[in-house]
């Protein structure tokens, strides 16, 4: 669903991602982990297009994202650490204009507006103008409009940064979901006991730098993930 190969993107001097390799399956849940600064956002908007970089490959789908952008696009969604969204709309007619961006009909739409509102308990909320809205609900909405074209693949990042319990677990909900019906959803997250959980694989970056990569069994052993990432950090 997503190969990254040989992935490096530089700022001047900076090496902001260095020969970055990875690959995604359908059906799979991979977590991004790394520190402030270790490149997770920068290879996230790389792979959605908003992010040029200087050498590499990336396939969406089979689909190259510097030659085809519009095919990726069309068959993914990214939901950012800090949703910018249009203010002035309620949350409903936000929706219905992702939704007229992509094409979705009327019936498909109004059926993923109903289940997602009421999986993330939004239903209610989303008359509301997003002005008035909390971090939590514009997450949300957000992650609704990511999935209302329903995309195969989900680029997340720091998802579950300022959520409340309730919220974390609904998201765990539609992520898992997702997937279970053969989509994938690579995210970058700080919170390691959620991608321990939840996670199939998981990557370690820092300074740019894959550090290791695999099943969650593989990666952390008989240890736990915030265990191994403190050694591999201090390795590095």
């Amino acid at each position: 669903m997503l190969r990254i190969t040989n992935l490096t993107k530089t700022y001047g001097d900076k090496v902001a991602v260095d020969n970055l390799s990875l690959h995604i399956a359908p059906g799979e849940i991979f977590g991004f982990i790394g520190h402030n600064g270790a490149g997770k956002t920068t290879t996230l908007k790389a792979c959605c297009g908003i992010l040029q970089f200087d050498r590499g490959e990336i396939l969406v789908d089979g689909k190259s994202i510097q030659k085809d952008p519009i095919g990726c696009k069309q068959v993914m969604a990214y939901v950012p650490d800090n949703p910018d969204l249009y203010e002035f709309l309620t949350g409903i007619q936000y929706l219905n204009f992702v939704a007229d961006i992509y094409g979705v009909s009327r019936a498909d739409r109004t059926a993923q507006i109903e289940h997602y509102g009421q999986l993330l308990g939004m239903t209610d909320d989303l008359t509301l103008p997003i002005s008035d809205c909390s971090h939590g609900m514009r997450q949300k909405v957000a992650l609704m409009a990511a999935l209302i074209h329903k995309p195969k693949l989900i680029l997340m990042d720091e998802p579950f940064v300022g959520l409340d319990p309730v919220a974390s677990h609904q998201l765990k909900q539609v992520m898992r979901q997702h997937c279970a019906e053969g989509g994938a959803i690579f995210f970058s997250t700080h919170v390691l006991e959620v991608a321990e959980k939840l996670c199939d694989k998981v990557a370690i970056i820092k300074g740019g730098k894959l550090i290791t990569s695999g099943t969650m069994e593989d990666v952390k052993g008989q240890t736990s993930l915030e265990q191994v990432f403190l050694e591999l950090e201090g390795e590095a």
